[in-house]
């Protein structure tokens, strides 16, 4: 069990990465409107909220990363604690942005959480 809940957190450590880069260096390009379907007037006027939520999907991504390659406590500390914070960005952001979100990232979160919590 051990095995899949590694291969979960970082599957959810690589969807914030991937966030990341759309948010923050592909929001005004084809990709990043596409996302959520701007004109590029849109897009200009929304880019730097949209880099400052990239560069918290890139902590989310950090601290994820950083649970998996240190040692234990640590690890499962840090696993627990940012597989929170996403789930509880999931939940937020579906409740006030778009309910896509909830699929998007809060269920991927919850699913690597309690793998974590059962192979812990």
């Amino acid at each position: 069990m051990e095995i899949v809940a590694n291969v979960l957190v970082g599957l959810v450590a690589a969807l914030h990465a991937y966030i990341l880069v759309m948010e923050m260096f592909l929001w005004q390009k084809k990709p990043g409107r596409g996302l959520h379907g701007f004109d590029p007037e849109m897009a200009r006027a929304t880019a730097p909220m949209a880099a400052n939520q990239g560069l918290y999907n890139g902590f989310l991504a950090a601290g994820l990363v950083w649970g998996l390659i240190a040692a234990d406590p640590t690890g499962f500390r840090a696993q627990v604690f940012f597989l929170c914070c996403v789930v509880v960005a999931g939940v937020f952001g579906a409740a006030t942005a778009n309910r896509r979100i909830l699929f998007a990232q809060a269920v991927p979160g919850a699913l690597a959480l309690g793998a974590v919590l059962i192979a812990g």
